[in-house]
């Protein structure tokens, strides 16, 4: 998990690069944390949207199938 002092670093590099701008040094270090957050983000996001389940206004699941294949073979590794 990025830590909030790396979203702090993440941060202080925007604003420097906006204000003064960044040596080569600070846009690799800016370009890596980045790709860090980016990387959980979206594992993170992926794993919420595997256990989402969709009901339409009457009650009915109408989940795709894409995902209801996907979450029973998540459900099948545990």
């Amino acid at each position: 998990m990025v830590s909030n002092s790396q979203l702090n670093r993440i941060n202080e590099l925007a604003k420097k690069a906006k204000s003064t701008g960044l040596s080569e040094q600070e846009k690799q270090e800016q370009k890596e944390l980045r790709e860090a957050y980016l990387k959980e983000f979206r594992q993170s996001f992926k794993e919420q949207i595997e256990h989402t389940t969709v009901i339409d206004p009457k009650g009915k699941d109408v989940t795709p199938e894409k995902l209801k294949k996907k979450q029973k073979s998540l459900r099948n590794k545990k």
